[in-house]
């Protein structure tokens, strides 16, 4: 294998040819912000939050699709790097809820953490705002495209499972937004709610709606356990609060981890102290089911009790 070797911040380091700037620092475990990035699904650049500054280029490039090579210095909290990365955050602020204080994922978004770091308190930038109703048309997800920074990382992990693909970018300019076919309700599309966009949302623009409003991510504690209802061994957290589990999650689904509802309910039928009842799309409308048809089991069940 063929390394190169490279300085970030000053810090000498040796990494295998192909690697990009971002994986560089975080292996040096030197930070870098990120918005677009999924690690099980890289070189999007889109966000620019990335940025960084290397000597001889013209502009900023973005860490997460530039390569390392040989003797290169990297700068990534110099006075151009933190001047973009502020102006790229007023620029998202400009037109974001400022609702952090009833917002669920307050305390657990990027675009939060990132403000505070860099002193980003408003927006200098003014002009029409977005004003899109509030997706509710099913019992799993809330969309939210106000709070949507179009990073993408919902869309690319939806077309990671090549029989899905349910949502991507719609519109144009300003109008710009995530959208389902012909851009109807979540619950009007072919969504399966494998909750894959929920767990890689970095904003409050996706949210669990059986979880809404039922705790902060610090009040709660996770417990990792692995879905067994295929060899897909997809991967899940059960969080609790004040004692009692109240909520089933996705962790990190990554590129191949197919995630599906039956998994999802399954776990929660197992683990939550009081299950919600499940429900399943009918005839274009969602309807309460029994547990054994929620997780197909309905043919196994009807043999047993013959």
């Amino acid at each position: 294998m063929s390394y190169v070797s490279l300085t970030i911040n000053g810090i000498n380091i040796k990494v295998s040819k192909g690697t990009t700037v971002l994986d560089a620092a975080r292996q040096a475990g030197i930070f870098i912000p990120t918005l677009c990035h999924d690690p099980a699904i890289p070189r999007f650049g889109a966000c620019r939050i990335c940025v960084v500054e290397i000597p001889g280029m013209r502009n900023l490039p973005a860490s997460c699709v530039t390569e390392c090579t040989e003797g290169m210095q990297v700068f990534t909290e110099s006075p151009a790097v933190v001047e973009a990365r502020k102006t790229i955050l007023e620029l998202l602020l400009a037109n974001h809820p400022q609702d952090c204080l009833t917002c669920d994922r307050n305390g657990d978004c990027r675009l939060q953490d990132y403000a505070f770091r860099y002193g980003v308190k408003e927006s200098g930038f003014t002009g029409e705002r977005k004003d899109y109703p509030l997706d509710d048309s099913n019992p799993y997800i809330i969309r939210d495209a106000n709070k949507c920074i179009l990073c993408g990382r919902c869309v690319r992990t939806c077309n990671a499972i090549a029989e899905r693909s349910v949502i991507d970018f719609g519109y144009r300019g300003f109008g710009t937004k995530i959208v389902t076919a012909m851009d109807t309700p979540l619950g009007e599309s072919d969504c399966v709610y494998c909750g894959r966009c929920v767990t890689v949302c970095p904003v409050g623009a996706l949210t669990w709606k059986p979880l809404a409003g039922k705790g902060r991510t610090w009040e709660m504690s996770r417990q990792e356990v692995t879905c067994t209802f295929c060899d897909s061994g997809c991967t899940f957290e059960v969080l609790s609060k004040n004692g009692q589990n109240i909520g089933v999650v996705p962790k990190e689904p990554g590129s191949g981890r197919p995630l599906c509802l039956k998994g999802r309910l399954g776990l929660e039928l197992k683990y939550l102290d009081e299950p919600a009842a499940p429900q399943l799309k009918k005839d274009g409308e969602f309807v309460e089911v029994s547990w054994a048809e929620a997780l197909g089991l309905e043919d196994i069940l009807s043999k047993l009790t013959k």
